[in-house]
Parts: C-alpha cells; structure tokens; sequence
C-alpha cells in the first residue's frame, strides 16, 4: 500500500465518508408489477403507476430518525420508467393518472431531503429497457441519456449525489467524456459512481466489505453481473460503499416479508460495512401506497436506536488519550470493562496507517496483553472484543506510510443485546 506519490482526498469525499448510513429506495413502475425482475421482457403500462398516498417526507423522516445522513431514489431504473415528467419519453409518470397525470416522484423526493436535513441522491439507470435504439443507435441514446440527466440536474435543485448502475451495461460503449462532462457542468459538486467516480461499489449485493478495505485503489467492480473491473489508469481515493436490501427483493413485493433482515443480522451488516470504514446503504422498497412498509419502518427505527444504545455513550474518549510517538494510550482513574474501540483515522493527509494493534493492560496484574490486530483504519475501525476488565488500552501503529494521524477513538461496553433483538 506505500505508494510514490501520496493521494489524498478531497472535502467532498471527506463529507461523503462521515454520512456513513443512508437509505436506499427502490420505487417505480416495478413497484406495482408484483413478479418482475431485473430485465424483464413483459410488458408494463404507466398506466399502472398509482401510488394513491404517496409520502416521501415519511420516508426521509423515518432515514433522519434512524440516524441515516443521506438517501437515493431510483429515478429511473432498468425498465426505464422514469419518476419524474421527463419530456424524452412516453414512459413515465407524466402517462399515468396519479396525481392527474402531473405527479413527480423525483420532486418530493428532494423537497422531503431538503426538509429533513437529509443528503439526496438519484440513482439513474445507463441500461434502458424501453428505448429501441438503446442497441441500435449509440449516438441516439447519448442524447437521451444527456437530456434525462440535464433534466434531473437542473430542476431540482443541488444534488449530492448521482448513482449510476452498470449493471445491464456490460459491453455498451458510451460517450463517458461528454456524459460526464455535462453532468460536472450541472452539478460540480456532484458525487459520482461511475464516469469519473469519487466512490466506489464495494463489489457486491450483500453489505459487506472485505478486510482491509483500502481508500486508494486503481480499479473498480463493474456490476453485479460481471468480475469485469474498470481499470482506473491510476491509483485514486475512492471510498467505498456497500448496498444490500432490507428484504430479498429491491422494490417491494407481497410476498417477502418473511425475508426481512433481524436486527441481529442488521448490526452484523453494521459492523461489517462503516465497522470497516465504508457506507452503508440499505434499501427499502415503499409499498403501492407510496409509503415504507410497517415492519420494515420498524426494523429500520430499531436499529438506528441500537446504533444508538450501542455507540452513543462511551466510557472513555479520545480526551483521556495520551499520545506518545505512534501509540496512543487510554488509561482511566478506574478499571473499565470494555468490549467496543472504536478509532478514526485523520484522513485529510492520506491514508497512513497500514497496520496497527490493540494491547490493554489487565485490571488485576497490569500486564500488556495484544487483543487485536488489523490493517487499515481508514474513516472507522469498529472493533468488537470479548468484555474484558481493564486498566489502560494502547492503539500502536507498527507501520504506516507518512505521518499516522489518529482523529478520535472511544472505549466502550455495550453488553448483551437486548432480548427482542432476535
């Protein structure tokens, strides 16, 4: 991981890393054919479009409650449909009767982000199923695809972020350079996936980064459907990002309900995507009505409020820390019983630490015992241990690339989870 020449990040991607938590939401036509899949050859009427009480302010509600920073609608997925009265197609909400055929989902999306508080996202689909010429006529769907977005940049304000799926796209050529040059142009602050990213996927559909996950990379996964990876050129920051749905399937269904993640398996999730220094995006599909399902509403406040139980009052801060050369030393007036340390790395200089370990001091003999060992900290290293009894905790960093800028670490006993978290 040393590398020549030292890549660091910019303050988007900075902003970015510390939203950590954000909802996923899949909505759209698909919603109210119950069956259908990715790339699905039947037929489907906009017709059909009616989400007689939709309420985009309960969902962002219910993501702000949860502690999530920011979410990501489907603006358009695979089959093209589009939430918003695009005026390049005959396939979006402007055809069906909802809301009198003036309707737009995209609108009260970001006016429910701005709202709460809430970072907003639009994920858009470079595949489209609904369109001939996708196939036929590269230089045709270019232009559609630069209009939608030139639609969807300019009529709704600042966007944070716009997520662009690869998946159906393995082997389309497109005009990248103008795509992106356009949207850069709308938007420049704009964080992008694809193009020209400033985060990446983590590579799989399961909300689980692998260890160690390193900000700087040279090459990203591609889509779902491939191990192709796009080579990079270049060694860059990029942040990763994990995605995983709350149920089986992405937009809502009637019949998976039995499927939705327990708060145990939720938390694991937890652990393995921002324990590990990336985002975690979790999707819900609103129901027909246009609102988040019941239990998948309570499922999602629950674990914001473990989040919270858990990490919310620690019994050490980095305040009680001494730094001495690369160790940095906890040692309250009073054995402690631990079994969470949480650590953040100083990224605005780079990523610098590439190994370091955990070692505490017993409470009864004061000696030093190693209890973990890892490698990269990057934005969160949540390290979850058997409760031990402590006097002191040491963070030493046995190797780095540059100067190792530790940012904040806590110390905490969060026990046994509660009984109703099965």
């Amino acid at each position: 991981m040393t590398t020549k020449h030292k890549i660091y990040p910019t303050e988007r991607q900075l902003a970015y890393q510390d939203w950590e938590f954000g909802l996923f939401l899949h909505f759209g036509l698909r919603t109210f054919y119950e069956g259908y899949v990715d790339f699905d050859e039947r037929p489907m009427s906009p017709a059909k479009f009616n989400p007689t009480n939709l309420d985009c302010e309960q969902w962002i509600r219910t993501a702000k409650e949860a502690g999530m920073k920011y979410a990501v609608l489907t603006a358009k997925h695979h089959d093209g449909f589009s939430n918003w009265p695009t005026a390049y197609s005959s396939f979006s909400v402007a055809q069906s009767e909802w809301r009198g055929g003036n309707g737009d989902v995209v609108r009260e999306f970001t006016d429910a982000c701005r709202k709460f508080g809430i970072k907003s996202g639009l994920y858009y689909s470079p595949y489209d199923g609904s369109v001939d010429f996708y196939t036929k006529d590269a230089k045709a769907y270019d232009d559609y695809f630069v209009n939608q977005i030139t639609e969807l940049l300019s009529n709704y304000g600042k966007i944070d972020i716009l997520w662009l799926d690869g998946c159906g796209s393995e082997g389309h050529e497109y005009d990248w350079p103008r795509i992106i040059g356009e949207i850069r142009r709308l938007q420049p602050n704009i964080l992008l996936n694809m193009g020209d990213p400033d985060f990446r996927w983590v590579g799989n559909e399961d909300g689980i980064a692998p260890v160690p996950s390193w900000n700087v990379v040279d090459a990203m996964d591609f889509s779902i459907l491939t191990e192709q990876k796009n080579q990079l050129g270049e060694a860059r920051w990029l942040p990763a990002e994990a995605d995983v749905q709350m149920r089986t399937n992405w937009f809502y269904s009637e019949h998976d309900e039995h499927t939705i993640k327990s708060i145990e398996e939720l938390m694991g999730l937890y652990y393995q995507s921002v324990g590990r220094g990336v985002n975690l995006l979790l999707n819900i599909g609103p129901n027909r009505e246009g609102v988040l399902p019941q239990k998948d509403t309570e499922l999602l406040l629950e674990m914001g409020r473990e989040i919270q139980r858990r990490f919310e009052h620690p019994v050490g801060t980095f305040h009680q820390c001494k730094n001495e050369d690369k160790k940095w030393i906890y040692k309250p007036k009073d054995p402690k019983i631990l079994d969470h340390i949480i650590i953040t790395e100083d990224l605005s200089k780079g990523e610098n630490v590439l190994q370091y370990k955990v070692s505490i001091i017993t409470a009864k003999s004061h000696q030093l015992v190693t209890i973990y060992e890892g490698k990269n900290i990057g934005h969160k290293a949540i390290i979850r241990v058997p409760a031990v009894k402590v006097q002191g905790v040491i963070l030493e960093i046995t190797e780095c690339d540059g100067t190792p800028i530790i940012k904040d670490m806590s110390f905490h006993h969060v026990g046994e989870a509660p009984h109703n978290e099965e």
